[in-house]
């Protein structure tokens, strides 16, 4: 069977494996299982799969596909198997069903990102089936655990089975290579560059402890809701990072637009849907996201809490924790309980070149642009290693197609003409890699 075609049916099958990560060892699901699945189909074509476990049931598979020269430096391709949390009662299909519906594949892990694991699995099938070998070898890394933190997942597999990673310098991943529609035959792909910082925080406030009757003016709660609302409505000054300015200078270049490097965000609302993520980039981000305080209605108590999700520039870590408290005032207390570094690499050399080669070979009208995501991959975990990472998981998306929207979103699902032109693109891709 042909991989533009398997790629379906690979795809179906992970979506209908519900690997849900709650970040909770006791209730997340399924990748133990979803891990033997792809252990399996690269087994059938001759490479040798290992089946790593962080934990009981955190399961992920490695295995080396050799190429042709093993002399050379490796490229790692990685992919994870979990998916965020789905509520069935939100969709129109259910989320594990894999539906295959108006074109388009249906579940949730569609785009974010069993569709990448889909289209890598079936390329490398074919490949072996056909006797093809990448001129260089390839690390395959299939990985539980991104969607909480990577914890158990890429985290684990680099402080524990580094081997695996020997000779490995550069690698590809999700959330890039995916098209933006600018009018007319042009369309952007977005290779990922580099990704913001996560500094995950708790505020702490501290107070006089009493009863709910009574007049209190050092109240943690009060203390607390102050500082979270500063914090919440604060904008943070535009930082452009070279990767944006870059992004910038070449989408304003295409739309016949002149860029203000002063107010950026001119430029950034015209490029549609899109510019949800890429606004994200222009600055350093604090988003309150939980509060904790008290044991019962008519108790003041002494300690109030909230959890506060910053998203940091590159080189932006330490600035941004200045500013951050001095926002809050100084009787807050920061407390960080996840980070992870913020991540920049440039936008040239032999595999950004083999990116874009193969991207306008299947589509004439490809405009190849780096970018920076605002979020968080795998890669901050594999560039601990010496890897320069990028986010490229091929795809082609019809222009009316919120993608941003998609990701832990409802009715998150993929065209299939998109899974198949990713496979074509990255077989070219490998080819000249």
């Amino acid at each position: 069977m042909d991989a533009t075609d398997e790629v379906i049916d690979i795809c179906r099958d992970l979506l209908r494996i519900d690997t849900t990560n709650t970040g909770d060892l006791d209730t997340s699901a399924g990748e133990r299982v979803a891990a033997e699945y792809v252990a399996e189909k690269l087994a059938e074509v001759g490479l040798q799969p290992e089946i790593v476990e962080s934990e009981p049931g955190r399961a992920s598979v490695l295995a080396r596909f050799e190429g042709a020269d093993p002399s050379r430096d490796a490229l790692l391709i990685h992919g994870h198997l979990d998916v965020v949390p789905a509520d069935a009662s939100e969709w129109s299909v259910h989320p594990f069903a894999g539906e295959l519906k108006d074109g388009y594949l249906w579940g949730r892990g569609a785009v974010d990102m069993k569709d990448f694991d889909a289209m890598v699995l079936a390329l490398v099938r074919q490949m072996k089936r056909e006797g093809r070998k990448p001129p260089r070898d390839v690390v395959l890394a299939f990985v539980a655990d991104e969607e909480a933190g990577s914890t158990y997942g890429a985290q684990h597999l680099v402080e524990h089975h580094r081997e695996h990673f020997d000779g490995v310098t550069e690698a590809i991943g999700e959330v890039g290579g995916f098209s933006v529609s600018v009018g007319g035959d042009q369309r952007l792909y977005l290779i990922e560059t580099a990704q913001k910082g996560i500094d995950w925080l708790r505020l702490h406030a501290k107070g006089r402890p009493g009863h709910g009757s009574m007049i209190n003016d050092d109240n943690a709660v009060t203390a607390l809701a102050e500082a979270v609302a500063r914090v919440g409505r604060h904008r943070f000054p535009v930082v452009l990072t070279p990767t944006v300015r870059a992004f910038l200078e070449q989408v304003s270049q295409v739309l016949g637009i002149e860029l203000d490097v002063d107010d950026p965000e001119v430029a950034v609302s015209k490029i549609g849907p899109i510019a949800m993520i890429i606004g994200a980039t222009l600055r350093n981000t604090a988003n309150p996201t939980r509060l904790a305080a008290g044991y019962k209605d008519n108790v003041i108590p002494g300690r109030a809490s909230a959890t506060i999700d910053c998203r940091t520039l590159p080189g932006q870590s330490e600035l941004f924790e200045e500013e951050l408290r001095r926002i809050v005032g100084p009787d807050i207390e920061l407390e960080y309980i996840h980070r992870q570094p913020a991540l920049e690499t440039t936008f040239d050399g032999d595999l950004v070149a083999a990116m874009s080669a193969a991207l306008r070979a299947e589509d004439p009208g490809a405009v190849p642009v780096p970018y920076m995501l605002s979020g968080g991959t795998d890669a901050k975990q594999f560039a601990r290693l010496g890897i320069r990472c990028f986010g490229f998981s091929p795809v082609r998306l019809p222009a009316d197609l919120n993608f941003g929207a998609l990701f832990h979103g409802i009715d998150e699902r993929i065209p299939v003409e998109g899974l198949q032109f990713g496979v074509r693109v990255l077989d070219r891709f490998l080819q000249q890699s």
